[in-house]
């Protein structure tokens, strides 16, 4: 049976496809390309926050971790109540329970970011002064009777192992005022150095001499972790120590700690010496990220001297007192994070102009390649508004999905704690709104005037106009300023609002972007005199290839060339601060040692061990060992009219000129001629090389020097800043044969690949520091090994993006250039000749990119280098930033050239793989009826 249709039933028309749908099916390769491109940026835009994020979050963990504890814990200290109280309130505010109440309040106070960690911080009473043991047994060094801290700290138990007897107590009642004898425990360590044992009673008087306690040693402790905040607190509850006294000559003698019960602090009131409460407090680092920086520097000076210490008085009372150099930490991390975050923006910014810039030519790209189809629409009736909705549609369609997988892999890759996520939405947000507008915008400014078919704009025709004239006059004043002010003030603190960082940041991108804009000017001129004489050779290859040179779209030269020259401006401005960073911390490493190895008598005190000097030599790999006298101790005699502030010790150094010479010269120290210290002038004084401050403070006459090494008379002949011997000091050179004693302190020792183990077995008891070793104590924190990948991966996404550029600047006139081919193909040229046609065409725009880049990157290296300084990114901000010698950016020529050869090589390849893919294609494909490419 069939089914008929009602006449008066309405037809159902068929559904258009949809736009999107319909242009993606059409050229899916350019919708994938473009969605890979967007992925990557994105995701470099959203994980350049968030790594910023981790290593500055790891980087103040690691600066207060490293840290000595005893700088970290936040102190809170109370004296003892006053005598105006009666004794049962005295004792019950020494109780254990009263100093327990004043801990957890306090502890509640302590708000975010600056947390307590409960399982490390205690509290407790301990004496104000040390009591003195009087007990002949007791070791004494100097004849001085040690020192003892008690403390009657909570939480031993928890904290420590009996190793023998048992902990303390205080009996069934207690301790008061009234108590003098006392049970105590001490750890292994003390134990070992004070010759205690579970049993042994301690006498000990108070800083007069009067009697004051008897302690009895019951227990023998080993710390759980001892260099926990419990321990590490009061370290000489841990560790005894020889400490020197006040006397002329210092005498030394040992501190220690003794561990009472914390129910026998009331027995502190009966003695001469204060008792002290106090409550440590270990800071909880873990949760600690970037952002809490300033506010741990806040929190700090408000506990110390503010608001908090009031609210802390309320509860510890008037006289309590709190300090703390985690602030001073936390502040330095910030100066820290601050100088090198000011480099690292170089890099962000001149790694985001590139990518911006490639995105744009990507967007200009694909609505080149729908110029006619546009202009279809546009004549059919098409408004301007409707074809941007529909370009904008099918951007967005790519875009903002491909944004979204970025940020989501940028998330999941850079997770961990103090990672933020908004920045790095923004980041992602601000490339998928880029990517998304540029198309539309490229495809309709074109279509808002009427254009002639076939109208030319090439180079040669190209006339700027006022406007662009004006917009490139404004760059390079803008260019000029951000230069001036980075050579001025330095990557230092800028404006207040932060614009005036901006637009020092953003000095190397100015800068190529006015090179890429003069370039563009110039480069048709050398076209056209070049072309002049190749128009007379026999064959037409190369006048063709340079005519068609200079007759390429303005747009399809400038935006690749701003791309390839940012990129290799970046590429060789991130490849000199690497470099300079190595080179800073190799110089460091030297300007410690002095040579590949130093063996030397501790302090350079003693002369070293007899037979050390030939055991040293018959070490595998050592090349020369130089031996040196120094004597840090020498004094020149005053001359006249000298004021007693000259009069100060300096470092006399006796070497062998010839050997320390070489030397000197090998490690780059002061080099000076060996016979600057081997003459001798008529009067029978000594020539001898000195450091700038030395000659200043000495001057050029006949000056006597006295040391340990003899009586010498010295004329300083020459200055240098530094010298192996002795390279961060003040030194005075003279030749080892003009002292008394001549028996050296220290060898300098070079070789390759040196064997500590075989070195320090050779020098005995002597010390031996390495090279290696040295160098490898540079090791960057977190914040500079940070940065340090910022600019790796800078350095190595603007060589990607140059890439995406020349390949895109290829793309854009390549269905021209094969059709091309074709009809010269028909007018019998070769498949070589076409080949070397696409390649001489592609040289000049590759030259003037690799030139360029050359030149530009060396002039802003050259412009920037007074203004940035690389100490805080080449050495650990614990080492002294002056142990680098003056860290400043220097020209690496490999950052330069090598780019440079890859864009060449890479447009040749380009050009030679396009030609060949050109002559296997049919031409009847390409010279069709009508078609005017």
């Amino acid at each position: 049976m069939t089914r008929t249709q009602n006449p008066d039933t309405p037809r159902t028309t068929r559904a258009v496809a949809p736009w999107v749908r319909t242009r993606l099916r059409t050229a899916p390769g350019a919708a994938a390309a473009f969605g890979a491109l967007v992925l990557l940026t994105a995701f470099l835009a959203a994980a350049f926050p968030r790594a910023v994020d981790a290593y500055e979050s790891a980087g103040l963990r690691r600066e207060i971790t490293a840290a000595p504890v005893s700088d970290t814990m936040v102190r809170m200290t109370a004296p003892q109540a006053g005598l105006e109280l009666p004794e049962p309130a005295r004792v019950a505010a020494m109780r254990p329970e009263a100093i327990e109440a004043v801990y957890r309040e306090a502890a509640t106070r302590l708000t975010d970011p600056l947390r307590a960690d409960l399982a490390q911080s205690a509290y407790g009473v301990r004496t104000g002064e040390a009591l003195i043991g009087t007990d002949h047994w007791l070791p004494r060094p100097d004849a001085v009777p040690p020192r003892f801290t008690l403390a009657a700290q909570s939480g031993l138990a928890a904290h420590a192992t009996v190793r023998n007897g048992r902990l303390p107590s205080a009996g069934p009642h207690g301790a008061d005022a009234r108590t003098t004898e006392l049970e105590a425990a001490v750890t292994t360590a003390t134990a070992r150095e004070l010759r205690l044992r579970v049993g042994t009673v301690l006498a000990l008087s108070d800083a007069y001499g009067a009697p004051a306690l008897t302690v009895r040693i019951t227990g023998l402790v080993e710390p759980r972790d001892p260099e926990g905040g419990y321990w590490s607190a009061e370290p000489l509850l841990r560790t005894p120590g020889l400490t020197a006294t006040p006397t002329k000559p210092p005498q030394f003698r040992w501190e220690a700690g003794l561990l009472l019960a914390p129910e026998a602090a009331p027995a502190f009131l009966g003695i001469r010496a204060d008792a002290q409460k106090y409550w440590n407090f270990a800071p909880a680092i873990g949760g600690l990220t970037a952002a809490d920086a300033p506010e741990l520097v806040r929190g700090t000076a408000a506990l110390e001297d503010g608001p908090g210490l009031l609210r802390m008085r309320e509860i510890a009372g008037g006289n309590a007192a709190v300090e703390t150099r985690l602030g001073a930490i936390a502040a330095d991390h910030l100066a820290t994070r601050e100088a090198i975050s000011r480099i690292v923006v170089v890099a962000a910014f001149g790694m985001a102009a590139v990518a911006a810039v490639v995105l744009a030519m990507a967007g200009g790209l694909i609505a080149a390649g729908r110029a006619t189809e546009l202009a279809l629409l546009r004549s059919r009736g098409g408004s301007l508004a409707g074809i941007g909705g529909r370009l904008l549609a099918e951007t967005a369609v790519i875009a903002l999905p491909a944004a979204g997988a970025a940020l989501l892999l940028a998330a999941v890759v850079l997770d961990g704690n103090g990672v933020r996520l908004l920045p790095a939405v923004y980041g992602a947000s601000a490339v998928a709104l880029l990517a998304c507008v540029a198309m539309p915008l490229r495809a309709v400014l074109p279509l808002r005037r009427a254009r002639a078919h076939g109208e030319r704009d090439d180079l040669a025709a190209a006339r700027p106009s006022r406007r662009r004239t004006v917009a490139e006059l404004t760059l390079l004043l803008l260019a000029v300023a951000s230069v001036a002010a980075l050579r001025r003030r330095g990557t230092a603190s800028g404006s207040p609002d932060g614009a005036g960082d901006l637009l020092v940041s953003a000095a190397p991108v100015l800068v190529a972007l006015i090179a890429a804009l003069v370039l563009v000017r110039l480069y048709p001129l050398p076209l056209r005199y070049a072309a002049r004489p190749a128009a007379r050779l026999r064959g037409i290859v190369g006048f063709l290839a340079l005519a068609r040179a200079g007759r390429s779209s303005a747009t399809a030269t400038a935006a690749p060339l701003l791309a390839l020259l940012i990129a290799l401006t970046t590429a060789a401005f991130g490849g000199s601060v690497l470099t300079g960073i190595t080179e800073a911390r190799d110089r460091a490493a030297v300007l410690a040692v002095g040579a590949d190895a130093r063996i030397s008598t501790p302090g350079d005190a003693l002369p070293l061990p007899a037979g050390t000097e030939r055991s040293v030599r018959e070490t595998d790999g050592v090349r020369e060992a130089t031996p040196v006298r120094i004597d840090t101790v020498a004094e020149p005699a005053p001359a006249p009219g000298d004021s007693p502030a000259l009069q100060k010790p300096v470092t006399l150094i006796g070497v062998d000129p010839g050997p320390y010479s070489r030397l000197a010269r090998l490690q780059g120290l002061g080099a000076f001629p060996a016979g600057e210290l081997t003459a001798r002038g008529p009067d029978g004084t000594v020539n001898a090389v000195a450091s700038p401050a030395t000659a200043a403070r000495l001057g050029t006459g006949p000056r006597r020097i006295v040391s340990s090494a003899g009586e010498v008379t010295v004329r300083i002949t020459a200055v240098r800043p530094d010298t192996p011997a002795a390279p961060r000091t003040e030194f005075l050179l003279v030749d080892r044969a003009a002292l008394t004693a001549r028996e050296p302190t220290t060898l300098l020792v070079t070789g390759e690949r040196l064997p500590g183990a075989d070195l320090r077995a050779a020098a005995r008891t002597a010390e031996v520091t390495l090279l290696s070793e040295e160098r490898a104590a540079f090791t960057p924190s977190p914040l500079q090994s940070g940065a340090e990948r910022i600019y790796t991966v800078a350095v190595l996404a603007g060589a990607l993006y140059a890439v995406v550029a020349l390949l895109l600047s290829f793309l854009h006139a390549a269905r021209e250039r094969t059709a091309l081919l074709a009809r010269l193909r028909t007018m019998g040229l070769t498949g070589r000749q076409g080949r070397l046609l696409l390649g001489l065409e592609a040289l000049p725009q590759a030259l003037l990119a690799a030139g360029g880049g050359i030149l530009v990157g060396w002039a802003t290296i050259r412009l920037l280098a007074p203004g940035i300084d690389l100490a805080q990114l080449a050495v650990a901000s614990a080492a002294p930033v002056s142990s680098a010698g003056g860290v400043s950016l220097r020209t690496d020529g490999w950052s330069l050239v090598l780019p440079a050869l890859a864009v060449l090589l890479l447009a040749g390849a380009v050009a030679a793989g396009q030609a060949w893919w050109a002559g296997r294609r049919a031409s009847i494909t390409e010279l069709r009826a009508g078609d005017t490419r």
